[in-house]
Formats: structure tokens, C-alpha cells, sequence
């Protein structure tokens, strides 16, 4: 089917209680082994592609792989940029068909972020496909692509600012810093779970968990009870790739067909994202 606008996806999970898994995407592989897990799961899906990613390649390249392995199946796929960091790239990634976009300003001074995100959701409205806006409130530590919170200036949400900045923006969906972080944790991260049930009450669209590989499946699962509806996993998911293709190619110096040890990493991928979108309650959904 065509790609479909994430503003659906989360609505259902929203009412239904559950989360979609949205996970980022390197390669055609990868989303080839993302989509196979979400067709074995008859789940609806979210892909991602980050600012790096799209340095790699760029937003017409994904936005079209997208395209066209999501015409192919009969999920409903939405393609989505992940930490945007710019007006200017959510503008492009929307006007070349992506379905979502985040505009990160989450290091911005709060006005300033309001007005950020805010020139997004209007820019947003105005294109054919009006692409969901999602925005981050508060920081989450850690480091992802070039994006690097060092320790002690991760910032958690307040959720008096979240009501304000919802209502203020227009946004669709709303990424909420209660303890996790991006890459790897060095131990059990802590979520402040009495913070979510906090800013679930103070605003009405779907909240979003970055930082999630790693996170320990209960309390993935504890948070969507809380109203997360949207869960992303990064990390494990390059990792799964890249050690399955290492390890394929460790075994067979003489392998030099990219078919060959492409497969193996896209089968570790596919089994990964299986778990993940059990965890997430999105099985059996569509």
C-alpha cells in the first residue's frame, strides 16, 4: 500500500494502547529486514532515517526505497525523519514524500523552540501529503549520530512546559526525556515513570521514548501503559547488522558479493525487530 501518515498510526495505538516501533534505517537492508519483521508481526511500522543517514544518501533515495517496498506489502508503513535539525531538512524530507518529521530544538531556549517547531507544523500543513510533526521537550543524554548530550546536561520534561509547548505548536506527537538516553547504557537506565504518567495527564497527543535499545522490555512495556505510543530503537539495530556481516565475512575471507553477507545481517535484523514489536503491543494489528 502507500506510505500512510504517521498521524493514523499513533492515533490507533493512542486508543488501542499499545505503541508503534519506529526504527532507524541505514540501508535498503536494513528496511527490506524492518519491513519482512513487520509483515511476519502484521504490524503497522515506522522507518526512520537520521540527518547522517541522509548525508549518506539523501531524503529522494529513502523516501523512494520507501516508497517502494512499502507498495509492495500490505502494512501501513510511514517513512519519518528522526532528529531533524533544521527547518530546512524538514522542509526537503516533506517535500520529497516523507510521511513524518521531527524537528529537534530541544537545545534551544524554550520560546525559541516553540517558534522553531511551530514554523514547521505550518510549513508541514502546507505540503500534499501534510506530514505528521513530532518535537522534542527536554534532552536526553547520550550520544547518536552527531548528536551528543554529555552527562549532567540531559534536561527531563516538565510537564507545565509540555502542555504549553503542545498547545502553542500544534505538533502531533511530543518525545519526552524521563531517563533514557541514546547508544549504549553503561547500566539499568532509571525511567521517572511518575514524570510520564505527569505529562500524559497534562497533554493530549501521543508521547514519544527515544533512547530505547537497551531499556529493559518491562519497563518499555510499563511506559506504553503510561502513554507512550511511539517507541524508537536505533543502536541495536546497527549493532545486529554489523556484527552479523562481520562475522559472515570473518568466516569467509574469500566472500566478495555484497548479496552474499548482506542477507545475513538484514535475517539478524528482521528477528530483532520481531522482539521489538512484541514488546511494543503492536502484533496483530493490522
Amino acid at each position: 500500500m502507500p506510505l500512510v501518515n504517521s498521524r493514523e498510526l499513533l492515533r490507533d495505538a493512542q486508543i488501542h494502547g499499545y505503541a508503534v516501533g519506529a526504527f532507524n534505517v541505514e540501508n535498503m537492508e536494513m528496511m527490506q529486514a524492518v519491513v519482512a519483521a513487520a509483515e511476519a508481526e502484521s504490524a503497522p511500522l515506522m522507518l526512520q532515517t537520521t540527518p547522517s543517514t541522509l548525508r549518506y544518501a539523501s531524503t529522494t533515495v529513502f523516501s523512494a526505497m520507501a516508497q517502494a517496498i512499502a507498495g509492495k506489502t500490505k502494512i501501513p508503513v510511514a517513512i519519518h525523519l528522526d532528529h531533524g535539525d533544521s527547518f530546512e531538512l524538514c522542509r526537503q524530507a516533506a517535500w520529497d514524500g516523507y510521511t513524518s518529521v521531527m524537528i529537534d530544538g530541544s537545545k534551544l531556549p524554550l520560546e525559541e523552540n516553540i517558534a522553531l517547531v511551530h514554523r514547521v507544523v505550518q510549513m508541514a500543513g502546507d505540503v500534499p501529503q501534510q506530514p505528521a510533526v513530532e518535537a522534542e521537550l527536554g534532552r536526553l543524554g547520550g550520544k547518536e549520530d552527531s548528536l551528543e548530550v554529555k552527562p549532567g546536561e540531559d534536561i527531563y520534561t516538565d510537564p507545565g512546559e509540555a502542555a504549553r509547548f503542545v498547545e502553542e505548536t500544534g505538533i502531533d506527537s511530543l518525545a519526552v526525556a524521563i531517563g533514557t538516553a541514546h547508544g549504549f547504557y553503561k547500566g539499568k537506565p532509571k525511567l521517572d515513570f511518575e514524570r510520564l504518567a505527569q505529562l500524559r495527564d497534562a497533554v493530549p497527543i501521543p508521547l514519544v521514548l527515544h533512547g530505547s535499545s537497551g531499556v529493559p522490555d518491562e519497563d518499555v512495556q510499563r511506559a506504553i501503559s503510561l502513554g507512550v505510543c511511539k517507541v524508537n530503537f536505533a543502536t541495536e539495530l546497527r549493532v545486529a547488522y554489523t556484527e552479523a556481516t562481520r562475522q559472515t565475512l570473518s568466516g569467509d575471507p574469500a566472500l566478495y558479493d555484497p548479496k552474499k553477507f548482506g542477507g545475513p545481517g538484514r535475517e539478524a535484523v528482521t528477528k530483532l525487530v520481531r522482539h521489538r514489536i512484541a514488546i511494543c503491543g503492536a502484533g496483530k494489528r493490522v
